[in-house]
């Protein structure tokens, strides 16, 4: 069994804006590497141009699968004794 097999077994939904989506994955691309100044900004991008409960389903949708992808690295300990 491999890694296309687990994934393509589960239902593919589209969301209802795929604009909205990818905004949610830029969300969380910029969330998971730190950048603050990207998040402010897509935020407040969100908050103006969404009008209602499904720009903000496709907004989720699109985080969260960006989320479902594990990081390719770990993060680096800084400050810590080993």
């Amino acid at each position: 069994m491999g890694l296309r097999d687990r994934y393509s077994s589960k239902k593919e939904e589209t969301p209802a804006n795929p604009a909205m989506a990818e905004l949610g994955r830029e969300y969380a691309n910029a969330k998971r590497h730190g950048d603050r100044k990207t998040v402010r900004r897509i935020a407040r991008q969100f908050a103006e141009q969404s009008n209602g409960d499904t720009d903000a389903a496709s907004f989720e949708h699109g985080k969260n699968t960006y989320e479902a992808i594990p990081p390719g690295y770990s993060k680096p300990r800084r400050g810590r004794r080993h």
